[in-house]
């Protein structure tokens, strides 16, 4: 976990790596296809009316243009659009959007995400390749048009650690350089010869803190008992270094240092020592003095709005079941009130410049694409730039509706439940008759779902499903005492939320019992594994995206970069090391349950996925056509940990719309031309889905 300030605008304070699938793209033409049903489901008819199908090739191509970015001196916008079908990073002056160009030219998987630099000449971007994840860092120059690979290297996996405004022409990266590849070096580049200087040869750390004038503070690892402990030079010291903070097991997932103030001599910390959330406080590092800036007790400070050259916090969010903010600084409190009048979403400030006097801002809602508008704070102006996904606009979209969920031991479950289109009457977020109900289980474990837009979630409501979204414990953003629930617990109490959650819909009028499909990727894929292996009666079908089948397997081959935080997976998970531990682990791996499953499973899988790899789907498949009970395995040998390639999305989507169908008894788009350009390979369980070997036969 990596906690710190990044540079211009809105800050997540724990940046936290997961897999999305949702970017949207042209429409398809729907092709309405009637519901098969098994035996075990014909009662069960989705609440199907005239609302149109909505096809998938809106909800998960790629958007029309996103993550709008305004350069930190003001005259130039850049965000993300497709060049040729593929995502790339385009750039046009300010007040000309009209003449925006691309400035990349990615032909494979696309690119997500980008920086600028304080040079305002260059632009940034990080990309691997084929979902490996060895992260290469490439460097845009805007006047040569030139795309320079900074890190031209086997089996690296790059990070961005610093970009000041101090040297405009330079920047901090981590590079593991060194094999085994498990430690990142700190490297200062020259951003105009390509140069790396090294700064800092890790020793054996986590990671570093730097500041803005590019000094190594502090140093950072994970303790044996899975905490955080925080080290400061020392020269007298036989390492060279000296403990500064510490940070417990309890803790450490909800604290950490976050950055620094314009001085440096001020340093951020979340912190929930003292008390269950993460609160912001400032520790003063000349006189020791700690001030806390802003805390809830509902949930973790999340987001940060901090000056781009004061670097002084001016506002935090808090996500318990909506987003909201708290203002620290009054000269942002006009700003933030007006754009709350602009746009029927939730604010987030994603850029702004050097000068502070322009801003981009983005509004996500749950029922439409994103908003993006350029902001002038001066004449206090937002102006419209552009939809992320105009398609979506007029389409029968829906809304999503949070709840709180008790479990048996009385812990909040903030959750999240959209319901097909005319299927709630007075709109109280409960449908007039039961539906079929898809639970989806979000991946981390150390992660989160939110309220916005959620492309499954729209799919699923338009075929006829109510999908329901759960923070079990574990999730972030709830406080220590709830993520602190889940140790050792992965099949055991985290598995049991989702439980009282279905047993909650059944209750509800929501859904009923037996008229329930579970789903999700990454942990929420082992989830799903483990609801068909250790509650086998619960759910009518399982979809597994890249979850691991064997606890054990899954900790004894970590990408080598996980290595520095595998004391924590020790701590939380279990321990595949010791005879008790790995007996432990074996008892809540659903590949020792195989001969448990009943119902039908879909499995999905990245070839080149680092995390959870290939042979974790592969072993359980095995195990499963060994003893001949049914599986359908979906195998991308150009992805890894989920699907970036809109094609291979849509050939994922249109299997698994087709094998809910059979099993849950919604409506489905026919796979149609869903398998053009997609590279996949069904090497089991082609008859378990409906129209599936025709569609591979053509």
């Amino acid at each position: 976990m990596r906690c710190r300030f990044l540079p211009m605008g809105l800050t997540p304070l724990f940046v936290i790596v997961a897999v999305n699938f949702s970017i949207a793209a042209d429409a398809a033409t729907p092709n309405p296809s009637p519901s098969p049903k098994s035996s075990a489901t014909a009662t069960k008819d989705a609440n199907v009316t005239d609302v149109p199908l909505i096809p998938r090739a809106k909800l998960f191509g790629n958007p029309q243009r996103a993550r709008l970015r305004i350069s930190p001196d003001g005259k130039r916008l850049a965000y993300i659009a497709p060049r040729d079908g593929v995502l790339n990073v385009w750039v046009a002056p300010v007040e000309e959007l009209a003449n925006a160009r691309p400035v990349t030219n990615d032909r494979t998987t696309g690119i997500r995400s980008f920086y600028w630099t304080y040079s305002n000449r260059h632009l940034m971007y990080i990309q691997d390749k084929d979902g490996d994840e060895d992260f290469h860092l490439y460097l845009v120059d805007l006047e040569s048009d030139q795309v320079k690979d900074l890190t031209p290297l086997e089996n690296v996996r790059t990070r961005v650690e610093a970009v000041s405004e101090r040297f405009p022409n330079e920047i901090l990266i981590g590079l593991n350089d060194r094999p085994p590849h498990q430690l990142h070096d700190i490297y200062r580049v020259d951003l105009t010869t390509g140069e790396r200087e090294l700064v800092q040869e890790n020793p054996g750390f986590a990671g570093f803190v730097t500041d803005d004038d590019y000094q190594v503070r502090f140093a950072m690892t994970f303790t044996p008992e899975g905490g955080q402990l925080y080290l400061q030079r020392d020269e007298d010291s036989e390492s060279g270094w000296k403990e500064y903070l510490r940070f417990g097991l309890v803790d450490a997932m909800t604290s950490g240092v976050a950055g620094f103030d314009k001085s440096g001599q001020k340093l951020f910390l979340m912190d929930s020592r003292d008390r269950d959330t993460s609160a912001l406080k400032q520790l003063d590092l000349e006189t020791g003095n700690v001030e806390l800036l802003a805390a809830s007790d509902l949930a973790d400070v999340s987001i940060a709005l901090v000056h781009p050259t004061e670097k002084h916090v001016q506002a935090v969010t808090y996500t318990y079941d909506r987003r909201k903010w708290e203002i620290l600084d009054p000269a942002v409190q006009a700003d933030l009130d007006y754009l709350k009048t602009v746009a029927d979403g939730e604010v987030l400030v994603t850029s702004r410049t050097l000068d502070d006097a322009m801003w981009t801002v983005a509004y996500m809602m749950d029922d439409g694409p994103i908003q993006f508008y350029l902001y002038d704070r001066d004449n206090r102006e937002a102006k419209y730039i552009f939809t992320s996904h105009p398609e979506l606009e007029g389409l029968p979209l829906v809304k999503m509706h949070s709840a709180i969920i008790k479990s048996r031991d009385g812990l909040n479950l903030v959750s999240y439940l959209s319901l097909p289109r005319d299927s709630d009457a007075d709109g109280d977020g409960r449908p007039d008759q039961p539906l079929p109900m898809i639970l989806d289980v979000h991946g981390g474990p150390w992660s989160r779902d939110s309220w916005g837009y959620n492309p499954a979630h729209q799919l699923w409501a338009n075929r006829g499903y109510a999908i329901l979204s759960v923070n079990y414990r574990g999730s972030t953003g709830f406080g220590k005492q709830f993520i602190n629930a889940a140790n050792k617990q992965w099949a055991g109490r985290m598995h049991d939320d989702l439980i009282d959650a279905v047993r909650w819909a059944v209750a509800e009028g929501i859904t009923t019992a037996g008229s329930v499909a579970i789903m999700g990727g990454s942990y929420g894929g082992y989830a799903t594994l483990v609801g068909l292996t250790f509650t086998p009666d619960v759910f009518v079908c399982g979809v597994d995206i890249v979850g691991p089948s064997s606890l054990v397997t899954l900790l004894e081959n970590p990408p080598p970069y996980w290595m520095p935080f595998m004391p924590v997976m020790k701590q939380r998970v279990g321990d595949w090391k010791s005879e008790e531990g790995r007996e432990f682990l074996l008892s809540r791996s659903p590949l020792t349950k195989v001969d448990a499953i009943q119902r039908p499973l879909l499995i999905a899988q990245g070839a080149n996925d680092p995390r959870v790899k290939k042979a974790e789907a592969d072993q359980i498949v095995a195990a499963m056509d060994e003893k001949n009970i049914p599986v359908t395995y979906v195998l991308f040998p150009e992805e890894g940990h989920g699907f970036k390639r809109p094609e291979n999305r849509f050939a994922f989507y249109a299997v698994t719309e087709a094998f809910l169908a059979q099993h849950l008894g919604g409506r489905y788009e026919a796979i149609g031309e869903a398998f053009e350009k997609a590279v996949f390979d069904v090497s089991s369980g082609k008859s378990g889905v409906p129209g599936l070997v025709e569609a591979l036969e053509q």
